[in-house]
Protein backbone atom coordinates (compact mmCIF):
# COMPACT_ATOMS: atom_id res chain seq x y z
CA UNK A 1 0.00 0.00 0.00
CA UNK A 2 1.60 3.24 -1.19
CA UNK A 3 -0.87 5.91 0.19
CA UNK A 4 -2.40 6.05 4.05
CA UNK A 5 -5.69 5.69 2.40
CA UNK A 6 -6.34 3.32 0.06
CA UNK A 7 -10.32 2.69 -1.89
CA UNK A 8 -10.96 -0.50 -2.79
CA UNK A 9 -13.74 -2.01 -5.27
CA UNK A 10 -12.67 -5.71 -5.60
CA UNK A 11 -13.22 -7.67 -8.89
CA UNK A 12 -17.36 -9.37 -7.49
CA UNK A 13 -18.53 -6.57 -6.59
CA UNK A 14 -20.98 -3.77 -7.93
CA UNK A 15 -18.78 -0.72 -9.13
CA UNK A 16 -20.16 2.44 -8.53
CA UNK A 17 -18.55 5.78 -9.31
CA UNK A 18 -20.80 6.82 -5.83
CA UNK A 19 -19.42 5.15 -3.57
CA UNK A 20 -16.61 2.75 -2.58
CA UNK A 21 -17.24 -0.74 -1.44
CA UNK A 22 -13.73 -1.01 1.05
CA UNK A 23 -11.84 1.55 2.30
CA UNK A 24 -8.40 0.82 4.42
CA UNK A 25 -6.41 3.72 6.62
CA UNK A 26 -3.17 2.33 7.17
CA UNK A 27 -0.15 4.58 9.04
CA UNK A 28 0.34 7.42 10.91
CA UNK A 29 -2.54 10.32 11.16
CA UNK A 30 -5.55 11.41 12.74
CA UNK A 31 -8.98 9.87 12.46
CA UNK A 32 -11.98 12.16 12.52
CA UNK A 33 -15.10 11.43 13.54
CA UNK A 34 -18.53 13.50 12.60
CA UNK A 35 -21.36 13.40 14.42
CA UNK A 36 -24.38 13.42 12.70
CA UNK A 37 -25.18 16.62 10.50
CA UNK A 38 -28.58 17.79 9.68
CA UNK A 39 -29.92 21.13 8.03
CA UNK A 40 -29.13 23.15 10.45
CA UNK A 41 -26.73 26.53 9.72
CA UNK A 42 -24.37 28.21 12.50
CA UNK A 43 -27.51 30.11 13.51
CA UNK A 44 -29.39 27.15 14.63
CA UNK A 45 -31.99 27.66 11.93
CA UNK A 46 -33.16 24.76 9.76
CA UNK A 47 -32.63 24.82 6.13
CA UNK A 48 -35.10 23.93 3.26
CA UNK A 49 -38.17 22.88 5.11
CA UNK A 50 -39.68 20.16 3.14
CA UNK A 51 -37.23 19.94 0.33
CA UNK A 52 -34.85 16.95 0.65
CA UNK A 53 -32.32 18.67 -1.50
CA UNK A 54 -31.96 22.22 -0.25
CA UNK A 55 -31.57 20.04 3.16
CA UNK A 56 -28.95 17.64 1.56
CA UNK A 57 -26.98 20.84 0.57
CA UNK A 58 -26.78 22.10 3.99
CA UNK A 59 -25.79 19.01 5.39
CA UNK A 60 -23.30 18.80 3.02
CA UNK A 61 -22.23 22.14 4.04
CA UNK A 62 -21.36 21.39 7.46
CA UNK A 63 -19.57 18.58 6.71
CA UNK A 64 -17.45 20.66 4.82
CA UNK A 65 -17.04 22.99 7.54
CA UNK A 66 -16.23 20.28 10.21
CA UNK A 67 -13.73 18.60 7.87
CA UNK A 68 -11.95 22.53 7.54
CA UNK A 69 -11.97 22.49 11.25
CA UNK A 70 -9.90 19.41 11.16
CA UNK A 71 -7.49 20.57 8.53
CA UNK A 72 -9.14 18.02 6.03
CA UNK A 73 -11.50 17.77 2.97
CA UNK A 74 -14.01 15.55 1.14
CA UNK A 75 -10.82 13.85 0.07
CA UNK A 76 -10.12 12.62 3.15
CA UNK A 77 -13.54 11.30 3.48
CA UNK A 78 -13.49 7.02 4.15
CA UNK A 79 -16.98 6.55 5.27
CA UNK A 80 -20.82 8.05 5.33
CA UNK A 81 -23.69 6.98 6.99
CA UNK A 82 -26.61 8.55 5.60
CA UNK A 83 -30.71 8.66 7.38
CA UNK A 84 -32.99 9.63 5.52
CA UNK A 85 -37.01 10.13 6.13
CA UNK A 86 -38.60 7.15 4.82
CA UNK A 87 -40.80 8.61 1.40
CA UNK A 88 -38.41 11.57 0.73
CA UNK A 89 -36.85 11.11 -2.78
CA UNK A 90 -33.22 9.54 -2.53
CA UNK A 91 -32.30 10.61 -6.21
CA UNK A 92 -33.01 14.64 -5.59
CA UNK A 93 -30.78 14.18 -2.45
CA UNK A 94 -28.13 12.04 -4.21
CA UNK A 95 -28.28 15.02 -6.56
CA UNK A 96 -27.58 16.81 -4.13
CA UNK A 97 -25.17 15.80 -2.54
CA UNK A 98 -22.42 14.93 -6.24
CA UNK A 99 -21.79 18.95 -5.94
CA UNK A 100 -19.41 17.57 -2.98
CA UNK A 101 -18.73 14.12 -3.31
CA UNK A 102 -19.26 13.61 -7.77
CA UNK A 103 -15.55 15.30 -8.08
CA UNK A 104 -14.04 12.70 -6.12
CA UNK A 105 -11.58 10.15 -7.67
CA UNK A 106 -12.26 7.93 -4.88
CA UNK A 107 -15.38 8.10 -3.19
CA UNK A 108 -16.23 6.96 0.48
CA UNK A 109 -17.94 3.88 1.39
CA UNK A 110 -21.63 4.75 2.26
CA UNK A 111 -24.45 2.98 3.92
CA UNK A 112 -27.76 4.38 3.31
CA UNK A 113 -31.00 3.89 5.75
CA UNK A 114 -34.75 4.81 5.25
CA UNK A 115 -36.35 5.67 8.75
CA UNK A 116 -39.17 6.63 9.94
CA UNK A 117 -38.22 9.79 11.43
CA UNK A 118 -35.69 12.21 12.17
CA UNK A 119 -34.66 14.10 16.18
CA UNK A 120 -36.84 16.72 14.41
CA UNK A 121 -39.83 16.58 12.53
CA UNK A 122 -38.92 19.21 9.75
CA UNK A 123 -35.51 17.05 9.54
CA UNK A 124 -35.30 14.95 6.27
CA UNK A 125 -31.64 13.79 5.80
CA UNK A 126 -28.65 13.34 8.40
CA UNK A 127 -25.39 12.35 7.66
CA UNK A 128 -22.01 11.38 9.81
CA UNK A 129 -18.89 10.52 8.48
CA UNK A 130 -15.21 9.34 9.29
CA UNK A 131 -12.64 11.04 7.60
CA UNK A 132 -8.38 9.88 7.80
CA UNK A 133 -6.37 12.46 7.86
CA UNK A 134 -2.73 11.08 7.08
CA UNK A 135 0.73 12.73 9.17
CA UNK A 136 2.46 14.65 6.25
Amino acid sequence: MNHPIQYINPEGLFRSPAFSQIVTTQGKGKTIYIGGQNAVNEKSEIIGKGDISEQTEQVMRNIQTALAACGASFAHLVKLTILIVRGEDLQRGFQASQKYLGVLKDPPAITGFFVPALTHPDFLVEIDAIAFLPEE
